[in-house]
């Protein structure tokens, strides 16, 4: 890929160096007019005017290129400019070096040397333009001091050349100092990428080129995939020397194609070429995403260890819309984190479904915290049966009242459990739970079975043991807390699972008991059964559902019963429907059931007045 230059920079120096060279060159050809010379001055004057036109032409060129080849073009110009224009100063000098009886040698000399400052001052940020513009106009003056063929002639001469040799120390030191400046203000000092300020800016001019040219890029935004395990585990030594491979790997794949730079942390991004709308298809970004992934996933070798990595990766198709950088990086990092929370190692692209969704959580999530403050949750209870039909308890669920009507829980909870709002919302619904069998047990209901659903993320929580018991304390006796069984997902074994035993070890000491919920579904092996403290299984409704109508369903189901007894657990059945999956359940030994068979869930109201004896 072309290397980006500082073109604009070049573009500022145009005028100034029209305006230095048309005013001292007026001057000269009025000496010239002066001392009866004049007519190869107004010549010189006019290739003067016209080259100084042909400069203003790039000046104003300038803002209204719109691709980067004819940027390219543009720059192979703009170096032609600077070449012949202090070239015709070296022309004059050649004019008039021998005018010595009107002494106009004296000032093209002078004019020269003046030119040569200029020339190291105004073009000092690209050697190959001012290291050939001084040779063009300083080995002539040492030339013709040379050929005075005299001994002070030749000193002149020799003194040209070092003054030479200084302009060019200086300029270069300066072209040095000011590349170095710049390279450490575009790139990232670890990775030796491009950095997160530089690419946004070189991304906004990208926008406004793609915006007159109606041509389209894309972006890709790369995350490493569990990269703080590498830094937590093995230290931010190997974790840098990660990133630097990973950066390598990057350049080596996409340097001539794409801009790269390292957006921060374990964040990369790529900026495509420019291309034609008729050239392009979205599917070729993902086919590039797709093959970058599996670049990275082989093995990375860090000194003695050897890593495994995966990225996600978020496309977003860059056309003519207006729009700022920010909000293309943003459309990006939606896309990004989709791919992450479908399960890692993946590619997804930005669409405006995607947009709408995520757009429809953020607002949820906005509602939902208000929801819980103001108390617009609601919690409903669904009776449960034993094998007699006499119902013995019943499972706590949650609904949430807004004012666009009832949000169902399968669309706020995973938000919640996103955001960590499932934390705050899970101890209301604790407390409000449990102040509601506090009440029930003062009224004398026969609650043997209070289930309560429990998030993954509230068993992590450093804190939940410790608010549990203070809220057993508070609402609960011993005896009413043996009632209580909390509710968790299989979900549970792909987390921390010695951090959740232990969490599920502290709240069974206070005398509540643990429901492993969708049996079957996930993650469950007869080793975690063994490990984790639980009491009771759940059968996933998905199983009951088509009991009677799949082989495979009537062959799980005591399949899940008989690794119970192996466990000796009891069973619970949800989603019982109709009289025939109740009797077969009964028949192969379950011991709990709930579903719309024996009635829908209830509000604290409603429950209470169907079930008070």
């Amino acid at each position: 890929m072309i290397r980006q230059k500082n073109y604009q920079f070049f573009k500022n120096q145009i005028i100034l160096i029209i305006g230095l060279s048309l005013l001292p060159g007026i001057v000269l050809v009025i000496l010239a007019w002066m001392h009866n010379m004049v007519m190869g001055a107004l010549i010189w004057y006019v290739l003067l005017l016209a080259t100084s036109a042909w400069g203003l032409s790039l000046y104003y060129r300038y803002d209204k290129i719109i691709d980067s080849d004819v940027l390219t073009r543009w720059y192979t110009e703009i170096k032609a400019y600077f070449y012949l224009n202090f070239s015709l100063w070296t022309v004059l000098f050649l004019m008039y070096a021998g005018e010595v009886e009107s002494k106009l040698h004296y000032i093209v000399i002078f004019t020269q040397l003046g030119t040569s400052v200029v020339a190291s001052a105004l073009l000092v940020t690209d050697r190959k333009i001012f290291v050939p513009v001084l040779l063009v106009i300083l080995l002539p003056l040492s030339g013709y001091f040379f050929m005075i063929d005299t001994w002070y002639g030749y000193v002149l001469s020799l003194f040209t050349i070092v003054f030479l040799g200084i302009l060019f120390y200086a300029s270069n030191n300066t072209y040095k100092l000011i590349q170095k400046n710049d390279y450490q203000a575009k790139h990232d000092m670890l990775t030796k990428l491009y950095n997160r300020r530089y690419f946004l800016s070189y991304l906004e001019t990208v926008i406004l080129r793609l915006e007159k040219s109606k041509k389209v890029a894309y972006l890709l935004l790369i995350d490493l995939d569990h990269f703080k395990t590498i830094n937590d585990s093995l230290g931010h030594d190997i974790g840098d020397k990660v990133l630097q491979s990973v950066a390598r790997r990057i350049e080596k794949f996409a340097e001539e194609t794409h801009v790269i730079a390292r957006f921060g942390g374990d964040e990369f991004t790529l900026l495509s070429l420019e291309h034609n709308s008729n050239e392009y298809s979205i599917e070729d970004s993902y086919e590039v995403a797709e093959m970058l992934l599996e670049i990275l996933k082989k093995p990375y070798r860090i000194g003695k260890h050897r890593l495994y990595l995966t990225a996600s990766i978020g496309i977003k198709e860059i056309t003519g819309v207006s729009m700022d950088a920010n909000q293309f990086i943003k459309e990006a990092d939606i896309a990004m984190y989709e791919a992450k929370h479908i399960g890692r190692d993946g590619v997804i692209l930005f669409s405006d479904t995607l947009s709408q969704r995520v757009q429809l959580e953020h607002d949820t999530e906005q509602k939902l915290y208000f929801a819980v403050q103001d108390k617009d949750i609601e919690l409903y209870y669904q009776p449960l049966f034993n094998e007699k039909k006499v119902m013995i308890g019943c499972e706590v669920l949650v609904r949430w009242k807004s004012g666009e009507g009832y949000i169902a829980p399968d669309v706020f909870i995973p938000i919640a459990e996103k955001t960590g709002l499932i934390v705050g919302l899970g101890y209301f619904i604790l407390e409000e739970s449990f102040q509601t069998l506090k009440e029930w047990h003062i009224k004398g209901m026969l609650i043997q079975h209070f289930s309560v659903n429990i998030s993954v993320k509230q068993l992590l929580d450093n804190t939940f043991a410790d608010r549990v018991e203070i809220l057993c304390d508070t609402y609960l006796s011993q005896n009413v807390r043996e009632k209580v069984f909390f509710e968790v997902t299989e979900s549970v074994l792909a987390e921390d699972v010695g951090k959740i035993i232990s969490t599920m070890n502290k709240i069974k000491a206070l005398g509540i008991r643990f429901s492993m919920d969708d049996f079957g579904t996930g993650y469950s092996s007869l080793s975690h059964l063994r490990e984790i403290p639980i009491d009771e299984l759940k059968i996933d409704k998905s199983f009951v559902t088509h009991l009677m109508e799949s082989n495979m369903d009537q062959t799980m189901v005591p399949a899940i019963l008989s690794i119970a007894k192996l466990f000796k657990l009891t069973v619970v059945a949800e989603g019982v429907e109709n009289k025939k999956q109740f009797d077969y359940l009964v028949s192969q030994g379950c011991n709990i059931f709930q579903g719309y068979y024996f009635n829908k869930a209830l509000s604290k109201r409603d429950f209470l007045s169907s079930y008070t004896t």
